[in-house]
């Protein structure tokens, strides 16, 4: 088998859709996840300082002309808020200066430009989130500046476990995705394995009777597939076997008037004869040429039907017209078989159809039963329109046809009587072509038929609407 690369692997190649999908997924999830859980931090991060802000404005002295925080207030109040909150807070002059403070983690300059809102300061001692409101000046105590800082160093490790924990849940996730995927392609892809390796047996053995015979436990669509590849296997046998059966059918049909012409010419050259008896094999070598030719252009003909269904050209057909001038031409026939022949057909019968094809038809089925009717028998044609189709019957009172043979009727190169067929001319093609015609004009072709009661056969077209 040729080597195939990985990406040409249709189980690789889900396999790795998939894990990607997947990977894509997680990602996407685990960081809005992430990104919520981080938000959820700084929230409350940001609750907590402005409570604290809001009690440190409570405990500023609101007595003296300075900016401080009062005294008698300071301890055990704000002292054990900033322990529980694990803050520290800030006063600052108008000028930007530090008045007071409480912690010493972090370290403010001189601030300029300062507006009230929340910010993130990044220092030697790690991440910052600064909360600054502004402290309006009360009776003798002047304006200024409060902030409250709190360190982001517990979010941030927080946030990084968070973080290392989706990483290293990534890859065992995918890994197990991916097995558990191979596993699934595995079994969902085993018809068509099973249809890939039955395939490769039939193009190198040539062997048609393999089969798949798919045991699914749902009619899901490998099943179908499998179905359907079997049904295809059995139309390609069954097409095969026919072929071969009429190359062999033909073969013995055209050897058989060869080996003749070629027994009566070794025999005439064999030695000296007369002109007498050179006319007459002459004239018996001009019969098998004659039904030579027959068979050629019936071969010919059923090949065109078979092969060329869309090149039949329709056209809109009296057909009661056409059946009348056929009837005319089979007269003659059938007086010379001392033969009774009725027609019957109701006027304006309009199918679509081929005129040369109907009238191949219609000629071959009523010169049948014209052959094999014997002397002051009766052969009848008979059209009328059956609910919305045309029926034509051709009967005769001939000999009649034993049930065993009606299956094969319509079968190339089936003769019931092979030496009497012969005898007659026929190529055992005749019934073939007149079933394909019907076929190409969308109708059925029946027969019934009793030994020593005589043969019907029932042409149906669909009727033409004017619509």
């Amino acid at each position: 088998m040729k080597y195939r690369k990985p990406w040409q692997n249709l189980r690789l190649r889900l396999v790795a859709w998939y894990s990607v999908l997947t990977g894509l997924f997680m990602l996407v999830s685990d960081g809005f996840m992430y990104l919520e859980f981080r938000q959820t931090l700084f929230d409350q991060i940001d609750n907590a300082l402005e409570v604290t802000a809001i009690q440190a404005l409570k405990n500023l002295d609101d007595e003296v002309d300075a900016l401080m925080f009062d005294p008698r207030q300071e301890s055990p109040v704000l002292a054990s808020l900033l322990n529980a909150a694990g803050v520290e807070i800030y006063l600052l002059g108008q000028d930007g200066l530090v008045k007071e403070h409480f912690g010493d983690s972090l370290t403010l300059s001189t601030q300029q430009n300062l507006h009230s809102g929340f910010e993130t300061l990044v220092t030697e001692n790690g991440r910052w989130r600064i909360y600054t409101q502004e402290i309006l000046p009360r009776n003798d105590r002047p304006a200024g500046w409060l902030k409250v800082a709190r360190s982001l160093q517990p979010v941030d490790i927080t946030l990084q476990n968070l973080l290392n924990q989706h990483l290293l849940k990534l890859p065992l996730i995918l890994s197990m995705v991916g097995l558990g995927g191979l596993f699934l392609a595995n079994r969902a892809l085993k018809p068509i394995d099973q249809i890939t390796r039955m395939a490769e047996k039939v193009r190198v053995s040539g062997d048609l009777t393999q089969r798949i015979h798919y045991q699914g436990t749902t009619d899901d669509e490998l099943k179908r597939l499998a179905t359907i590849f079997d049904e295809m296997l059995n139309s390609l046998q069954a097409t095969f076997e026919h072929e071969k059966r009429f190359t062999a059918d033909a073969s013995h049909e055209l050897r058989t008037p060869l080996t003749a012409l070629k027994g009566r010419l070794q025999t005439t050259l064999s030695q000296p004869r007369t002109a007498d008896i050179y006319e007459e094999t002459l004239q018996a070598i001009e019969q098998e040429i004659d039904r030579l030719i027959r068979l050629s252009s019936d071969l010919l003909l059923l090949s065109r039907l078979e092969q060329q269904h869309q090149d039949v050209c329709l056209e809109l057909v009296d057909l009661s017209d056409l059946l009348a001038a056929i009837a005319e031409q089979i007269q003659p026939l059938a007086d010379l078989q001392q033969l009774q022949f009725l027609t019957h057909i109701a006027p304006d019968l309009q199918i679509q159809g081929s005129p040369d094809h109907l009238i191949r038809l219609f000629l071959n089925l009523l010169d049948n039963a014209v052959k094999h009717t014997s002397a002051q028998g009766q052969v009848s044609l008979t059209a009328a329109v059956q609910g919305h189709c045309i029926q034509v019957r051709v009967s005769d009172t001939g000999i009649g046809i034993s049930p065993e043979h009606l299956p094969h009727l319509f079968e190339r190169f089936y003769r019931v009587e092979k030496s009497r067929s012969r005898a007659i001319g026929g190529t055992g093609l005749g019934l073939a072509i007149a079933q394909e015609i019907v076929h190409r004009h969308h109708g059925t072709l029946a027969v019934q038929s009793q030994p020593g009661q005589g043969t019907t056969f029932t042409v149906t077209f669909p009727q033409y609407s004017h619509c």
